[in-house]
């Protein structure tokens, strides 16, 4: 497919002049840094990483060059394919701020989905439209061709899907990338439970390509509030350009840093939240209010229930918070459910089994 540059991104970002430090100008091992007005004599905390000794007073990493080449590692994406953001979230906002011009174009999101998607559109007056999802959670590619406009810009697709945790099939999403003249996002901030194959590794093949993942679940590292974008250098460049200089402190990409050389400890987590969710499922079918448990490959279940917004209220009541979908278009009388310790999901189990 051609791919125009031109014709996606807003005018004042094409024509933007980003700030730039004196440290996006250098590279290797300052000695001596006086170019940001910082405090040189020191600061009244220090982090200390795994017997590092870092000091507070010098502004981090404006492009996260060691975190990057990190996640290059591990991720097998090069170092100018990656953008790294406080969360997805960010990465999800600068899109928006870059490629829809506000009360001008839209975009399109497949409910049931992440609520995020509607949430930035709308803190950038950009139009969404929706295109619901098929009974069993695929996408209608006829109907997402059929909302598409000549100021449709960017289209959000959730592989594995959040709050139904199906995996959207990669034929259907190939069709998208190669017939919609915009951008299409797939986030996979589940792709770590999935059997599926992360599509970062096709960045080459499809220009219009954005992959968004996460340190939020897998990871086990929500605190940090850490997520990647993958996507073709031209892509990356003008996101690096209008992101904050420094979005990402230095706690976060030195705590990030170290747990990620534990890439085997939370391979080893994975297997066991997948083992427990199995478990769970079978727990959760045999109780006689449960109609349907979706098939998942998430770290959670969407589970149909007689009587979802009573039983949500029951499991407070017990210290249980699980996440109420009823309202969702087509997650009627729907709960979604975490997998989580075998001791938690012993609890959620019994309390269900006592539910009068």
């Amino acid at each position: 497919m051609d791919f125009s540059l031109d014709h996606l991104i807003r005018e004042n970002i094409r024509n933007l002049q980003p700030y730039a430090t004196a440290r996006h100008e250098f590279s290797g091992e300052a000695k001596v840094m006086l170019d940001a007005n910082e405090n040189a004599i020191g600061s009244p905390v220090t982090l200390d990483i795994a017997g590092k000794h870092e000091l507070l007073n010098r502004y981090p990493d404006p492009v996260q060059q060691k975190l990057k080449h990190r996640i290059s590692e591990i991720k097998g994406v090069p170092v100018e394919n990656i953008f790294t953001g406080n969360g997805s979230d960010e990465a999800i906002d600068v899109l928006f701020r870059i490629f829809c011009e506000p009360g001008i174009d839209n975009v399109i999101t497949l409910p049931p989905t992440y609520g995020m998607y509607s949430v930035a559109a709308a803190i950038n007056n950009v139009k969404v439209k929706q295109v619901q999802l098929t009974e069993e959670f695929q996408m209608d590619i006829q109907a997402i061709a059929d909302a598409v406009d000549e100021y449709t810009k960017m289209i959000f697709i959730c592989s594995p899907n959040n709050p139904s945790g199906n995996s959207i099939t990669r034929q259907d999403i190939e069709i998208i990338l190669n017939n919609f003249d915009g951008i299409v996002v797939v986030d996979e901030a589940y792709i770590n439970y999935a059997r599926q194959k992360t599509l970062s590794l096709q960045l080459n093949d499809y220009p219009n390509l954005v992959v968004l993942q996460t340190l939020s679940k897998a990871w086990g590292l929500a605190a940090l509030r850490l997520g990647f974008a993958f996507a073709g250098k031209w892509i990356i460049d003008i996101m690096n350009n209008v992101k904050y200089p420094y979005n990402i402190n230095i706690a976060t990409q030195e705590l990030a840093l170290l747990a990620l050389q534990n890439v085997e400890k939370v391979n080893e987590w994975t297997r066991k939240i997948i083992e427990e969710r199995i478990l769970l499922e079978k727990e959760l079918t045999d109780l006689p209010f449960v109609e349907n448990i979706y098939p998942s490959d998430a770290n959670f279940l969407l589970v149909k229930m007689q009587g979802a917004d009573d039983i949500f209220k029951y499991l407070q009541t017990k210290g249980i918070i699980v996440r109420n979908r009823s309202n969702v278009p087509g997650c009627e009388d729907c709960l979604r459910i975490t997998v989580g310790t075998a001791e938690e999901n012993r609890e959620l189990v019994q309390a269900l089994k006592n539910y009068q």
